[in-house]
């Protein structure tokens, strides 16, 4: 398994063990909050049983009365009594300031607030509790209490809050994290070039000997050894430009491209061929040393990719009414799954034992970072091959001037 797909892994573990810590919470306190309600739903029949007592009895001895009252009040919870056509008769534990008592000690209220109420009360405990007094049925109504209510809200509000922090200190630790390995693979990088530079030099000096030793000017060897000195010289220079901006320049994106592969070509199986077609004068502003890079870690996953006779085709397309220049490698090889066509730029990852897995990735930091374009897995299919487009905004004053 290799690390992204072991980061992977965990990343789901630790997930399912958050999911089982939230859903604990959220069930407990359901659990709480189911005994609290009866536990009020119990309150709230009490109060409506004393109130019962005290309207049934008005004769009992005022010791009795001062229980019954009381026990009342100390059980009371926000709750309005009405009768079947829902007219107010009274209420406890609600807003004071929406009721008035008269001087004939007729109590009256807000009709619009308490009809709010009693609509309250019944969509949380639709069963009322039912007074039977002689003739009369009174209905209870009652609502949570305000403790019981924050119960309700607590874990979502716990857990949003926890999800916020988590969240912010994953995103500052990983940028803090992804700055210093980035500190680490520019000196690593600028290093690797640095320590390059002394054999390069030794080896273009050797080329040079080899041509006046052998009075060979034009030999085809040499012309080749030569080109793998200047491809090394760029290696190095590509390596020194990690960690600064690079420096863009108009070029033909066709000239570029097909260079690149004349070059290739030469240092793979003969069985494999290739083909370049297209716009063969759009322009784009392009780093070559990079942008070199970024054609060779594609073709060269292409030739890994082919067992056997294959084809690979690079095709370059100008789209006008975008402003943008489409390039689409194709290859005739092994393919990728779908699941995978994002997977594949993930640092790490490789399907090749010996693979580092940070070509595609370097690949699409080149892309996006340095050249504010675009590349993805336009198509692939399994046993049939796979189509990688890069996308980069063309530059339209050349043809404007020769328009």
């Amino acid at each position: 398994m290799n690390p992204y797909e072991k980061k992977r892994r965990w990343k789901f573990i630790l997930l399912a063990f958050a999911v089982i810590i939230a859903g604990s919470s959220l069930w407990y306190t359901d659990y709480l909050v189911r005994n609290i309600s009866d536990a009020e739903r119990t309150r709230a029949e009490l109060w409506a049983l004393s109130m019962r007592n005290i309207i049934a009895m008005p004769d009992v001895n005022d010791e009795y009365i001062t229980f019954i009252y009381s026990m009342r009040d100390s059980l009371a919870v926000p709750a309005i009594v009405a009768d079947s056509s829902d007219n107010i008769i009274t209420w406890r534990g609600l807003d004071s300031t929406k009721t008035d008592l008269q001087e004939d000690t007729e109590r009256t209220y807000d009709p619009k607030y308490f009809q709010a109420q009693l609509r309250q009360m019944k969509k949380q405990h639709p069963q009322p509790i039912v007074l039977e007094l002689d003739t009369r049925k009174w209905f209870v109504y009652y609502k949570d209490s305000v403790l019981l209510t924050q119960l309700r809200a607590f874990p979502y509000i716990q857990l949003s809050v926890i999800a916020i922090f988590l969240l912010v200190a994953y995103g500052v630790f990983s940028s803090s994290r992804k700055s210093e390995q980035d500190q680490v693979w520019v000196g690593l990088a600028k290093e690797t070039a640095h320590q390059l530079g002394t054999p390069i030099s030794s080896l273009m000096a050797w080329v040079e000997l080899l041509r006046s030793r052998f009075n060979a000017p034009d030999d085809p060897l040499i012309m080749e050894m030569e080109n793998d000195v200047k491809r090394l010289e760029m290696v190095a220079d590509r390596f020194s430009k990690i960690g600064s901006k690079p420096v863009l320049h108009n070029h033909v994106v066709y000239d570029v491209v097909d260079e690149y592969i004349n070059y290739f070509r030469v240092r793979v199986s003969d069985k494999i061929k290739f083909e370049i077609a297209g716009d063969d004068h759009v322009e784009a502003l392009i780093n070559v040393p990079l942008f070199d890079w970024v054609i060779e870690n594609i073709l060269k996953n292409a030739v890994n990719a082919i067992d056997g006779p294959g084809l690979i085709k690079v095709d370059i397309r100008e789209n006008l009414v975008k402003e943008q220049v489409f390039i689409d490698i194709c290859d005739t090889g092994s393919g990728i799954p779908r699941l995978k066509f994002d997977t594949i730029f993930q640092p790490g990852y490789t399907t090749r034992k010996r693979g580092w897995g940070l070509g595609l990735s370097l690949t699409k930091r080149i892309v996006e970072n340095y050249h504010k374009g675009h590349i993805f897995v336009k198509d692939s299919e399994i046993g049939k091959g796979t189509t990688f487009r890069i996308v980069l905004k063309c530059n339209l004053t050349y043809e404007a001037t020769t328009s």
